[in-house]
């Protein structure tokens, strides 16, 4: 992919003027009460796998709705004393896998929860976690970026980042973590859910990784870009023109951007500038959205791997400078 997006000098200058909508804050408040209230306490149950250097956990928690959920947490083997936790959610389409997949973070000292994405895990990655409050959401366009996207009350993505966090809130109380080191991470739909955990529990996260995070100013990436999951959106809004104006104002409920403006603990995003899954500027938008310390990882001539293990190789340095 050739560049595309805002050249560099001016990507380092671009930020979202739209306001976010009315009664935002009261609309995610609400949404996360219901689902605390509906809360039950987490089920850990040890799983056995060829790992010698990590323990694994099938954990299930409560989500959206009291909704049921699934995890795994890997924890380095033989450590007893409290860790740092690492809660990390996955990208469009992919869902928890096995525990050999995530090995990262257990390798680096933390308690790692991965979060099952619900509904997801068709794609790349299986899943098992089922979405079972699609009910009235109307018409759609394949794939999750428009399932009830007539509504905020009925779009998928207020279940999802009301599954993040409610990952977060049990990170909390798993045995054996320090809840006071706390990151959020993730890349693509993972560092957009990122950013809305770390900013609707803010007094619960310690740090933030978002690796070419989605979701990010998307009335601007819609029209830049032919790719997948926002090429969705449009295919939706040909068939249905009538309801473009339902639509964005919906996804502005769920956009990073008005959540990384109530970000305060410190973060690190990466940005690709060949990146047309996740394009650039809207990485840009959140990145100066957010007020606490805050660093971008700029990777010229990468698409949407965004930065790969370099990427990941800065992520840890930075977490454990501010944690440890």
């Amino acid at each position: 992919m050739a560049l595309f997006d805002f050249p560099l000098h001016e990507l380092r200058e671009y930020r979202l003027s739209r306001p976010e909508p009315p009664g935002f804050d009261d609309f995610w408040s609400g949404t996360l009460a219901g689902a605390r209230r509906a809360a039950l306490p987490p089920k850990l149950a040890e799983v056995s796998t060829p790992l010698k250097g990590v323990t694994t956990y099938d954990v299930t928690f409560t989500g959206y709705a009291g909704q049921p959920v699934r995890a795994w947490l890997n924890r380095p083997a033989g450590v007893t004393g409290p860790l740092p936790v690492a809660v990390e959610f996955i990208g469009y389409g992919g869902g928890r896998g096995l525990p050999v997949d995530w090995l990262l973070w257990a390798s680096a000292g933390y308690a790692h929860l991965v979060m099952d994405t619900r509904g997801q895990g068709g794609s790349w990655r299986g899943g098992d976690t089922p979405d079972p409050d699609e009910s009235g959401a109307g018409p759609s366009s394949p794939g999750f970026l428009t399932r009830g996207v007539l509504a905020p009350e009925t779009f998928y993505y207020r279940r999802l980042i009301t599954d993040a966090v409610r990952a977060v809130e049990t990170a909390t109380e798993l045995p054996g973590v320090d809840a006071s080191r706390l990151v959020v991470t993730g890349k693509s739909q993972g560092g957009a859910l990122s950013i809305a955990a770390a900013g609707l529990v803010p007094e619960l996260v310690s740090a933030v990784v978002a690796g070419v995070p989605f979701l990010c100013d998307i009335q601007r990436a819609i029209t830049i870009t032919d790719s997948n999951p926002y090429a969705e959106v449009v295919r939706f809004l040909r068939a249905n023109p009538r309801a473009a104006e339902r639509t964005l104002e919906t996804l502005d409920h769920v956009d990073a951007v008005h959540f990384a403006r109530r970000v305060t603990a410190p973060a690190i995003l990466s940005a690709a500038l060949m990146d047309d899954v996740c394009p650039p500027s809207g990485v840009f938008a959140a990145y100066h959205a957010i007020e606490s310390q805050k660093q971008i990882e700029v990777y010229q001539w990468d698409d949407h791997a965004g930065g790969r293990s370099f990427f990941d190789t800065a992520a840890l340095e930075f977490v454990d400078d501010r944690l440890n």
